[in-house]
């Protein structure tokens, strides 16, 4: 414990400049005598350190103990404290200490400009626990007992090889390597209902990149979207595929693949949708909404 406050009064000193014992009292939890005998420490251990006494006194180290900066620009800097910032966010291991070392080296502050919460509204344990599991499995090779729902309304265990963790069209994906269908797949994190890692491990391996050539094989549909979706329109297509329409509405041109997904996707916009093409489609979507109304209808 004293070995790693040692540390991080380095740190704050390369960062602020200079401080006093209250003030290191104060941040590191200890009394200020405890401060004093940590500054003895690092004396005795060869690290350069002064005290001035007065209104500005304080503790300071020695201008020729800050490490040389130069190798990184200061936009290069900033730009590597972002990125640690975003991997502190996402809750990757001692990037939080990783971060504060840099930072005082490079003497520059490192803004607190990103929030990640990987779970959805409501009790947030579940899905972060579920998360952090999935991200420990990918980082130490160890294969994982699923139980997962499928878009075909069947709920089946799995034993799979996680290899990465995918963020995608406002959802979290894992891509990983099936045992059963002994295939690559990829499985949406909300329908992994229940998960637990296994002591079995599996040589690292890579998920297979799609070609531009296999994301051409979904049909290409047209809709038409009234101006009262909006907001869900510019959430769920790139601005590439609408165009606004001279009354409000949207037109949005898109290949997506045509199965029970679709369906379900399609109906959640209620009346607010129009299928433009193509026109076999149009007849299932109605049959859709006549087998629903036949179901609730009094």
């Amino acid at each position: 414990m004293q070995e790693s406050r040692l540390f991080k009064i380095v740190y704050y000193l390369l960062e602020q400049g200079h401080a006093t014992a209250p003030e290191l009292a104060e941040k590191f939890e200890v009394s200020v005598r405890t401060i004093y005998r940590d500054i003895e420490a690092l004396s005795e251990a060869g690290i350069p350190l002064y005290t001035e006494s007065g209104r500005n006194g304080g503790i300071y180290l020695m201008d020729e103990f800050v490490l040389d900066r130069t190798l990184l620009s200061g936009e290069e800097q900033k730009e590597l404290l972002a990125a640690l910032q975003s991997l502190n966010a996402a809750c990757f291991i001692n990037s939080g200490d990783i971060l504060d070392k840099l930072s005082g080296l490079f003497h520059v502050d490192s803004t607190d400009w990103l929030e990640v919460d990987f779970s959805r509204w409501g009790d947030a344990s579940d899905d972060n626990r579920k998360f952090e599991l999935l991200k420990s499995a990918v980082f130490h090779h160890k294969c994982v007992s699923i139980t997962y729902a499928g878009t075909n309304g069947t709920i089946q265990e799995r034993t799979i090889q996680p290899l990465k963790l995918m963020y995608k069209s406002m959802s979290w994906y894992l891509k990983a390597y099936c045992m059963e269908k002994q295939d690559y797949r990829i499985f949406k994190l909300t329908r992994i209902l229940n998960l637990t890692v296994l002591n079995e491990g599996f040589p690292p391996r890579s998920f297979p990149e799609q070609t531009d050539a296999s994301q051409q094989t979904y049909p290409t549909i047209t809709l038409r979207f009234s101006k009262e979706m909006a907001y869900r329109v510019y959430d769920e297509f790139d601005s590439t595929q609408i165009v606004k329409q001279s009354n409000g509405d949207f037109m949005v041109t898109a290949q997506m693949p045509v199965d029970g997904w679709l369906m379900g996707f399609l109906l959640s916009f209620g009346t607010q949708v129009e299928i433009v093409d193509p026109a076999y489609l149009r007849e299932t979507l109605a049959e859709q909404a006549r087998l629903i109304y036949e179901k609730n209808k009094c």
